[in-house]
């Protein structure tokens, strides 16, 4: 009783001057406050009483409005991008070079011998008149187990429902019974597609058709290339690639002279052995002096044509990129192309990209918070969204189709697919490179990263060397190479590259939070004030009375829990005097019968204490219990 006393006396002497009552309460306010409307409620008459009430409530409704509008607006996080020029001394970009061609063809045809007779024999087929000129030397057989594995078929789509297929090595095709023969009129009709199968035999298939035969023939040769280099040890793909010394035939990085152990080897799945200049990773990166052609990176590269693969490679020449330093290089979404016989002059220009993070973008600073582990990570590099986006694919292949694709690196404990061990691992990758689902999903897991360098390229190129230089160019170039006095290298092997800044000048694309805390509080602060002539100290006020309001509640609660109580306990008195008044009519109506006396030691009952006291007793000053 004493806490009670004590927490009732505690909210009488916060709760002075607004009164003690609701209506008390609400008065005060409306005649102390500083916001303009409800002084005029209380003061004026009762016509005026209603407009003033109608108008405060009108715009305060304007107010919670507008304050829910710009509420979302900062909540929404959004962003405004600004442009900056700099000019300062730069990295010189790491600069990645291959050959367009991955392999010699020298090196690897005992691999893919019967790869090239298998392709040889149907493009026969497909070029003869008919099959009886065929000029396939029958004596050696074919391997038809490998073209059975991955086959092309001829397909003609007039009828949809009821589509013609004819496997190239058959000599006749199966159309709801029908057996015709393949001549020249019928293939006209016909377009070349890749059956795959879920595994050899099966009714499951699907066939990726193409509108011209090279492009058919092309990704036929790649898919069982493939398998079987994916077979092959890692370090006797890097031998039957191009070496560094015999493809980079001549180096200049400014005024100083470099050659091809300047140059990091990586190996490429697209391309085989790259080489990298000014990767980063074993010294610090060289600052380009000045900008212009004269103090950037002078190349001649020989890429060898002749020992090129034939149906692997259709395109030759030099594939390029320029990246940041330790940054692993995608060249197939991101290289160019360097044409034989040209000098290829590159001006580089700098974008940094500047994001901001999280709320304002979903980027990540190193890859840390993304779910995909980084299959590149191996090559010690640091985090992109291409490699995000491969390791996420291959996880996704390794777990669908027992096996990994060779274009990426590879689980730890996984292998390559191949069509021996994985023989519906082609169907299996065309079905997931196919979903879209598969690709939402890798795009929702991997994130852009908050900051980014690109270099802009302004590509130019011309014939070199010219046909009256290009007798003694050749010469020395071959003996330098070859320590030969013959002539060992022609125009459609060599490339110059000139890559260099076009100027110091680089653009900053940052991005700034387009609405701060700050805006947000002089936006509420100026709608308050502009539709009911508020400010802060008016919100305090509001506050003020919504404390005294509890202060009231809580007083009220405690008094009604305490005249409950009494109420109670004299409900229990009149019950106990009822009883005792029966007691005592049961004891004179027996004869010799005496009332009992009150048990030694039990306290006369306080009947003060049951005297219930009115709500108004519990002033400020009140000490009763």
């Amino acid at each position: 009783m004493n806490l009670k006393k004590y927490l009732v006396r505690a909210l009488h002497r916060l709760q002075k001057g607004p009164g003690y009552t609701y209506k008390e309460l609400l008065v005060w306010y409306c005649d102390n406050t500083n916001t303009h409307g409800p002084k005029r409620i209380i003061k004026e008459g009762p016509k005026k009483k209603f407009i003033w009430f109608f108008l405060t409530l009108l715009f305060a409704s304007l107010v919670f409005w507008q304050w829910g509008i710009l509420i979302n607006t900062y909540l929404s996080y959004n962003v405004t991008s600004s442009l900056s020029i700099g000019f300062k001394t730069m990295k010189f970009p790491a600069v990645t070079i291959c050959n367009a061609n991955p392999f010699k063809y020298s090196e690897v045809k005992p691999l893919l011998k019967e790869l090239d007779r298998l392709i040889e024999a149907a493009l026969e087929r497909i070029l003869q008149p008919t099959p009886g000129n065929s000029s396939e030397n029958v004596s050696t057989p074919l391997d038809l187990e490998l073209w059975n594995q991955i086959p092309l078929v001829l397909i003609d789509e007039h009828d949809k429902d009821n589509p013609v297929i004819l496997d190239i090595f058959e000599t006749n095709q199966t159309a709801a019974g029908n057996e015709t023969d393949m001549d020249n009129k019928t293939k006209k009709k016909y377009k070349l597609a890749v059956k795959l199968c879920s595994h050899q035999g099966s009714d499951n298939c699907t066939y990726r058709n193409f509108s011209s035969a090279a492009q058919a023939v092309t990704e036929w040769y790649i898919l069982q290339s493939t398998s079987i280099l994916s077979k092959v040890p890692l370090h006797e793909r890097i031998r039957m690639g191009y070496q560094a010394e015999d493809m980079i035939l001549a180096c200049l990085y400014g005024a100083e002279p470099c050659n091809y152990k300047n140059f990091t080897q990586i190996y490429h799945p697209d391309h085989g052995n790259c080489y990298i200049f000014n990767w980063g990773m074993d010294e610090e990166a060289l600052n380009s002096s000045n900008p212009g052609a004269e103090f950037g990176l002078k190349l001649i590269l020989d890429i060898s044509q002749q020992d090129y693969i034939p149906y692997l490679s259709s395109a030759a020449g030099a594939r390029l990129m320029l990246h940041q330093q330790k940054s692993f290089p995608f060249l197939k979404d991101q290289g160019i192309y360097a044409m034989a016989g040209t000098e290829t002059s590159i001006g580089v220009l700098v974008d940094e990209l500047e994001r901001m993070g999280y709320p304002y973008s979903d980027c990540t600073v190193n890859g840390s918070d993304v779910p995909v582990k980084n299959l590149y990570s191996q090559y010690n590099t640091s985090y992109s969204i291409q490699a995000c986006l491969r390791s996420c694919f291959q996880n996704h292949m390794v777990q669908i189709c027992g096996c990994g694709h060779y274009m990426f690196p590879l689980p730890e404990g996984e292998n390559y697919c191949n069509n021996q061990d994985n023989p519906g691992w082609a169907y299996c990758y065309s079905s997931l490179r196919a979903s879209i689902k598969q690709r939402q999903i890798c795009i929702d897991s991997c994130k852009e990263t908050c900051n980014d360098t690109q270099y802009k390229m302004t590509i130019s190129m011309a014939d070199w060397p010219s046909e009256a230089s290009e007798d003694w160019i050749f010469h020395i170039l071959s003996y330098e190479r070859d320590m030969s006095t013959n002539v060992t290298l022609d125009r459609n092997g060599i490339i110059k590259l000139n890559i260099y800044f076009q100027e110091y000048n680089y653009r900053t694309i940052s991005e700034s939070a387009a609405t701060t805390i700050v805006w947000l509080l002089s936006s509420l602060g100026g709608q308050f004030g502009f539709w009911m002539g508020g400010s802060v100290l008016c919100l305090i006020e509001f506050g003020e009375i919504i404390i005294d309001s509890l202060w009231i509640t809580i007083i009220n609660v405690i008094s009604w829990c305490k005249g409950l109580k009494q109420r109670r306990a004299r409900a229990e008195l009149v019950e106990a005097h009822t009883n005792l008044g029966f007691q005592h009519e049961a004891v004179g109506a027996v004869p010799g019968a005496e009332a009992l006396p009150p048990e030694p030691g039990t306290p006369p009952p306080n009947y003060d204490s049951l005297r219930v006291q009115p709500l108004d007793s519990l002033g400020p000053d009140s000490d009763t219990d």
